[in-house]
């Protein structure tokens, strides 16, 4: 198997909403906000008229990104043996994603994100965990990780306790890995631990240009470049209308966004564009070349609701 995702398996819930809801609700704009009380969720969610539900998680739609590129993909994630459970993993044996996972009988329900879109097409996420927050060393398959060229880790998934003792089974089994810091707040809640991990553990990281200056608390981008040569590790960032730049010991490659798209929801653009990247340099392409490729990817996906092609 090439690639093996282990992540928060999250349903996800897109509603379209005015800037008010966001203000009114105390939201900040593009970013992801936990939410721990199932009440406090299902209010939110009373007000909103549903557009669309889809199987998501940050790393799941990347493996299912890469599946869609003809890549041979699998996905560890914990789900509830219940309604969104089932819908789940129907959802990602539909797009050929091996599952391993067994789903039972939980105390808490299936995960759920939703996703509120603005008119401006920016996403703000609030995220219920619910099991998918649950998951621990006993359930990743280590055979499975073994037998993938890279294991793929989302940021969001690192937390104190269970979540951290998978991510470590995860990363000792582990013949590559690479995986995407996910989101500004994530690093700042774990700068620290993100910071060992991309210093020491990962072989590549994935981040947008805000998560990586916080996590090296760098005042410029040239401290960022600076750093990451230093590392000589690969670092893949991208850098919003300035496109993305990849960063492997003294070798810089830089790649520009595509122009004139018809942006409706920037929901999944960075799932996306590692999706392509990852192809990319699973498929022997030149790191350029697998600039492009994610940058193709992504762009599709921002032209469209939903994170999944």
């Amino acid at each position: 198997m090439e690639i093996l995702g282990i992540g928060n398996a999250i349903v996800d819930v897109i509603c379209k909403v005015d800037d008010d809801f966001i203000t009114k609700n105390n939201l900040t704009k593009s970013t992801m906000k936990l939410i721990f009380d199932d009440n406090e969720f299902k209010n939110l969610l009373s007000n909103l008229k549903i557009e669309k539900t889809v199987s998501g998680g940050s790393v799941a739609n990347s493996i299912v990104g890469l599946s869609q590129l003809g890549n041979e993909v699998g996905f560890i994630g914990k789900v509830n043996d219940d309604d969104l459970g089932s819908k789940y993993e129907d959802g990602l044996k539909q797009e050929k994603v091996k599952y391993f996972y067994s789903k039972k009988k939980e105390e808490l329900p299936t995960g759920t994100c939703l996703i509120l879109v603005t008119p401006d097409s920016e996403r703000t996420m609030c995220t219920f965990l619910g099991t998918a927050g649950k998951i621990n060393e006993n359930d990743v398959d280590v055979n499975a990780v073994k037998n993938s060229k890279i294991t793929f880790l989302e940021g969001y998934l690192w937390d104190e306790g269970d979540p951290k003792t998978a991510f470590d089974k995860a990363i000792q089994n582990s013949n590559k890995v690479a995986m995407s810091l996910s989101d500004l707040f994530c690093v700042e809640r774990h700068k620290p631990h993100f910071l060992d991990l991309v210093k020491n553990k990962l072989d590549i990281t994935f981040a947008n240009e805000q998560e990586i200056m916080s996590l090296i608390d760098a005042k410029n981008f040239e401290e960022v470049v600076s750093f990451s040569k230093n590392l000589k590790k690969l670092i893949v960032l991208t850098r919003g209308e300035k496109g993305s730049i990849a960063i492997n010991g003294d070798e810089v490659v830089e790649c520009n966004i595509k122009q004139n798209l018809k942006i409706v929801d920037l929901t999944g653009a960075g799932d996306l564009f590692a999706a392509g990247f990852l192809h990319g340099i699973t498929n022997s392409l030149s790191t350029k070349e697998s600039l492009e490729k994610g940058t193709e990817m992504s762009s599709k996906v921002i032209q469209q609701i939903g994170a999944r092609l």
